[in-house]
Formats: structure tokens, C-alpha cells, sequence
């Protein structure tokens, strides 16, 4: 059995992953929607692609858009859900401190690249509203395919420094972290160092990336919305918004947890730790 209080130690073999805490008795009961949820993600996700593959009248901007954000989501939810029931129905606690550097690298970068997906997806909406005869001349297959290598790129080469940075401290305090996945902050506070340089570069990203798809979000809907209430009538009104309702969805269930996780985990001390983590798990 592995000593879950290990100290003095500068660089830890494993690190024990605790699940939910305080909620460690209903674990069994816990699994139950999750493990629901990654399969109907799993399979929802899969369908997409299959169905945009073998259609060609989908091969367009919008669905080659949606793909990309199908594979993001399956690479993401595949990086923490399977070691997660691994947690609630088989206690495996234990992941190995490269494993754990790897996982953090994969959930923090394809969370990235999901933002990236969404900001794009928001353009692809507003050219398709309010510039629809420029709508094919813009978002060429070239230009799609552009974007999207523009996204992973700036996702893999932002995030790199984050497993960098957290390989580097020495780790005296404890190997438990009270989350079931290795994310950056609850990894880096177990290190007995100065992690301030991990904090600062952490809200660098969470601002400089995450606030500037916000940003364009914000306008492509807001031009977006004034050219809707342009539209002569009521019934085309609600056509060209109900286009958009799965894509503001999609950003909700991104942005409101995802903003709440980071600012929890630096600020919010008095939030008790099973909410938290029930919050980001969603």
C-alpha cells in the first residue's frame, strides 16, 4: 500500500489522485452519469464524423469546423474520464509524475484548442449572417484548414511551458492532490517553492488566449445579433438564430466552468474542494 503522506522528497514517482473529495463514499453512485456522459460523448462524437465523412454535401467550413471540434473533445474528455472511473470503481489512485505531466499537458492544451474551435466557429456564424455572398470566397478549404493549424499551434506551443515549469520544482509536501486529473494549479501547490512565475503564466493564458476568443466571440455575436433584428420578420429572425443555439451552448459549457475553475483554484479559498471539482468536472 502506498505511504498517500509521502514527504521530503524533490521529485515524486507518483503522485495519488484523490477523486472528489469528501465524497469519496458515493464515488460508485458518482460514476454513474459520468460514465453515461463519456459514452454518449464518445458515441455523439464519432457520429459526427462519420456522418460528415460519408456526406459529402456536409464538406463544408461549418462542418469541417465541427469535426475538428468532435476530435478535440474526444482527445480532452479521453486525457481525465477514463482515470477517473479508474478512481471511483477500482481505487487506482496512483499516476506516475510523467503521466500526470503528460495528462496536464493534453486536458490544459485541448481545452485550449477547444476555445480556438469555438472563436472560429463564431466567425464561420458571422460570415455566414452577415456576409453570405462572401461566405465561400472567405472560408475556402485552404483557409479552413489554415485556422485550424493556426488553433493547435498556438494551444501546443502555449501550453508547453506549463509541464515544463511544474518538472522543474522540488516536491516536499505532499504527493496527494485532491482532484481527479493533474491539473496544472492543484499539481503546483504541492511543490515546496516559489510558483508564483506558474500562477502569473497561468492567467497570461487564461486572459491573453482565453479572453481574446472571448473577445471575438462577443463581437461576431454582437454583429451577428444586429444583423438578425435587421431582418424583416419575425419567423426568418428565429430561423437565423436557432442556427446559432447549439454554438452559444457549446461556448457556456466551455467558458462558465472553465472561468470558475481558474480563478477558484488561485482566489477562491473559502469554495469547499468536492464543489469545485464537481463543477469542473462537468
Amino acid at each position: 500500500m502506498p505511504d498517500f503522506n509521502t514527504t521530503d522528497f524533490s521529485n515524486p514517482s507518483t503522485f495519488i489522485l484523490l477523486g472528489i473529495p469528501g465524497l469519496e463514499a458515493a464515488h460508485i453512485w458518482i460514476s454513474i452519469p459520468f460514465c453515461a456522459m463519456y459514452a454518449i460523448a464518445v458515441l455523439g462524437n464519432f457520429t459526427i464524423l462519420f456522418i460528415v465523412k460519408r456526406n459529402p454535401s456536409l464538406h463544408g467550413p461549418m462542418f469541417y469546423f465541427l469535426c475538428m471540434l468532435a476530435v478535440t473533445d474526444l482527445v480532452m474528455s479521453t486525457s481525465t474520464v477514463p482515470k477517473m472511473l479508474s478512481i471511483f470503481w477500482f481505487n487506482s489512485r496512483e499516476i506516475s509524475f510523467s503521466a500526470c505531466l503528460t495528462q496536464m499537458y493534453f486536458v490544459h492544451s485541448f481545452s485550449t484548442m477547444e476555445s480556438g474551435m469555438l472563436a472560429a466557429m463564431a466567425f464561420d456564424r458571422y460570415v455566414a449572417i452577415c456576409k453570405p455572398l462572401r461566405y465561400s470566397n472567405t472560408l475556402t478549404n485552404s483557409a479552413v484548414a489554415k485556422i485550424g493549424l493556426a488553433v493547435v499551434l498556438r494551444s501546443g506551443i502555449l501550453i508547453l511551458p506549463i509541464p515544463l515549469l511544474v518538472r522543474r520544482w522540488p516536491y516536499c509536501r505532499t504527493n496527494i492532490i485532491p482532484h481527479f486529473y493533474c491539473g496544472h494549479i492543484a499539481v503546483v501547490k504541492l511543490a515546496c517553492a516559489d510558483i508564483r512565475i506558474n500562477s502569473y503564466y497561468g492567467l497570461f493564458n487564461l486572459f491573453s488566449v482565453i479572453g481574446v476568443d472571448v473577445f471575438l466571440i462577443t463581437v461576431s455575436y454582437t454583429l451577428i445579433l444586429r444583423a438578425i433584428f435587421r431582418l424583416p420578420t419575425k419567423d426568418a429572425r428565429l430561423k437565423t438564430f436557432r442556427t446559432c443555439i447549439s454554438h452559444l451552448c457549446a461556448i457556456s459549457a466551455l467558458y462558465i466552468p472553465g472561468l470558475f475553475s481558474s480563478l477558484t483554484q488561485r482566489f477562491g479559498h473559502n469554495v469547499p474542494v468536492h464543489f469545485h471539482v464537481l463543477i469542473v468536472s462537468v
